[in-house]
């Protein structure tokens, strides 16, 4: 959620604030704004909606050489351009963009701006008041920011320019993420690397509540009583072509093609030349010496760990429960003497799992990450990580991210499984080959499951997925792609579950679309298919070949049975699709929702 780009340079800032907050637009947003500093003063330009308009507004002859950029995902206050970023002071010395929530405002503003005249609704705008009033005081830009920065709470990060100081940024984080990138006579600060991959791949991390000076020539890290940090750069492991479209019209479909590509990109990448399993050996002792495995997620993440849960009960012989990260810092169940907590997140940056993350260290328990950003804030905190490989993933929508999560988390499971000496009666690293090739052949298959999108789902208002065991959830992942994005409201249950409540919802032509690809729970949700159908439900079977009927829907290649979740996703990411695509929806941006959560 939320997006910042800073600049500081030779170059007009105007344009590589834009074109990366355009890279940023993936984060959710629904409003923008820039700040540009020159010799003529300081120029600000916000809008409520998209980029696009923001480029619209913009005066195209205003050019400087330092500025700050954010899109806002509303928390405090309406999306509006009163309440849109950047903000200022009232003074107008001050300009701040921010990411996240100030807990406190309210606090700070009664005990310290009471004199103050507001402007918006927004927690933000509190941060550059006060640092104005602050200023009074100190009559110092960096200490002025510095006790900010310790009186805040919450998360947040921050870009904040001086006026009266055209070569400095001012730049701190908490809980939220920031980077600071390196360039030749130039330096930037980014929320995502890939908001400014185009000028620089050298970045330095920002670590929770360090205070970062950003120069044209310097980034000097503090913390905050002011002792100087040193840090070594890193360099980004991101292909800049990645994050184009290329020729798909959307991203979503572009990283559903991808599917078959990234499956082999993790065959490759976790075994070694005589194909044996590659898993670090520490994170193989961890799984060994746990007596219970704790997955912390949200959303589709909270899916993959579902199954992951199931294969590293089969296959490792571990207990394993999965709880949603919002849930779980508020309300811990008793844990087991030696519980190993893995946490699954696609951006690395959620705010809700990285607060998990910090009670749990706090508690002395180790952490694993599985993520697709290694240099994320969970990697980096967690005791392991295992990366998804899986590239860049744009679309709000996740669907390469949840397959590589399942492919990784089983990789994780017959590795377990081999150190403990017990029997896997399959070679995984050929089931996953067999996987990417199933998922070739179904993502050729569009035009016919396009068509099936407009006979069951066209014009309907809702929708219930249903399924048994392992399809059980893939059918919630099923319904959460179909609602982000197409706005039909779609729930996914296990098919028993239906007839205790949620059939007294079933009426004539009522999508239910059901998933049949496990042999010991076949006729079952058969048998529950007939049910609905019996009350009017227009229900479509996908079924795995050789369990299929004559009228089933659509039937998916063979895959081995503890994989079929990365193949039976595979159509149900793209009816989403299309579903959204012929309501004429934005199937990347779907409304109120971003691909990064980094507010609790």
């Amino acid at each position: 959620m939320c997006g910042i780009v800073g600049y500081i340079g030779q170059q007009d800032s105007k344009e590589i604030l834009l074109n990366g907050l355009e890279k940023l637009e993936y984060r959710g947003y629904d409003s923008a704004g820039i700040a540009l500093l020159n010799e003529s003063g300081l120029n600000i330009f916000k809008v409520k909606g998209r980029i696009a308009t923001l480029k619209e507004s913009v005066d195209n002859e205003v050019h400087a050489t330092m500025g700050i950029g954010q899109t806002r995902w509303a928390t405090h206050g309406e999306p509006s351009v009163i309440n849109a970023h950047p903000h200022q002071s009232a003074s107008g010395r001050f300009t701040l963009v921010h990411n996240g929530v100030i807990e406190n405002y309210q606090d700070l503003k009664r005990e310290y701006l009471q004199d103050v005249t507001f402007v918006s609704e927004t927690d933000t705008e509190v941060v550059v008041q006060l640092i104005d009033k602050l200023y009074e005081t100190y009559q110092d830009t960096t200490e002025s920011f510095r006790h900010t920065m310790r009186l805040l709470k919450g998360s947040y990060a921050i870009a904040l320019i001086d006026k009266e100081d055209p070569n400095t940024l001012y730049v701190s984080k908490n809980k939220s993420p920031l980077l600071a990138g390196l360039g030749n006579g130039f330096n930037v600060v980014a929320s995502d690397a890939m908001a400014t991959l185009k000028i620089t791949n050298q970045y330095l991390e920002i670590h929770d509540r360090e205070i970062v000076i950003v120069s044209r020539e310097s980034v000097s890290i503090q913390n905050l009583d002011g002792i100087e940090v040193l840090r070594d750069p890193f360099t980004a492991q991101i292909d800049a072509s990645d994050i184009e479209k290329g020729t798909y019209s959307h991203f979503m479909l572009k990283e559903i093609d991808e599917q078959p590509i990234v499956m082999r990109k993790i065959i490759e990448a976790y075994q070694n030349e005589n194909h044996e399993l590659v898993v670090a050996d520490d994170i193989r002792a961890a799984m060994r010496s746990c007596d219970r495995i704790y997955i912390i997620a949200a959303g589709t993440s909270y899916h993959a760990g579902l199954v992951g849960k199931n294969l590293i009960e089969k296959l490792a012989g571990i207990p394993v429960e999965v709880h949603v990260s919002s849930e779980f810092s508020y309300n811990m169940p008793l844990l087991s003497e030696k519980p190993l907590f893995i946490f699954i997140s696609q951006s690395g940056e959620t705010a809700d799992s990285r607060t998990v993350l910090v009670k749990v260290k706090e508690m002395g328990y180790p952490a694993l990450t599985v993520t697709n950003v290694p240099g994320s804030t969970l990697s980096r905190e967690a005791d392991y990580t295992l990366p998804l490989h899986a590239g860049p993933e744009i679309a709000v929508a996740s669907t390469k991210a949840y397959t590589a999560q399942i492919a990784v988390l089983a990789i994780l499971a017959v590795d377990t499984a081999h150190a403990k000496g017990l029997e896997v009666n399959f070679d995984l690293m050929q089931e996953l080959a067999i996987v990417a090739n199933a998922m070739e052949a179904l993502t050729g298959q569009k035009e016919e499951l396009e068509e099936l999108t407009r006979n069951y789902l066209a014009t309907t208002r809702n929708a219930f997925f249903i399924g048994r065991s392992l399809d059980y959830y893939v059918s919630m992942e099923g319904a959460l792609k179909l609602k982000e994005i197409s706005y039909i409201q779609a729930e996914g249950f296990a098919g028993g579950e239906l007839k205790h409540g949620t059939i007294a919802l079933i009426e004539k032509d009522t999508p239910v679309i059901a998933l049949a690809t496990q042999e010991n729970v076949n006729y079952s949700i058969r048998g529950n298919v007939q049910e609905v159908v019996a009350r009017g439900a227009n229900a479509m079977i996908i079924s795995m070949r050789g369990l299929e009927q004559d009228d089933d829907a659509f039937v998916l290649p063979k895959v081995h049975e503890l994989l079929t979740p990365l193949v039976t996703v595979i159509p149900l990411q793209i009816i989403a699709y299309y579903a959204a695509l012929h309501r004429g929806c934005d199937v990347d941006k779907p409304r109120n929702l971003a691909k990064s959560v980094t507010v609790e």
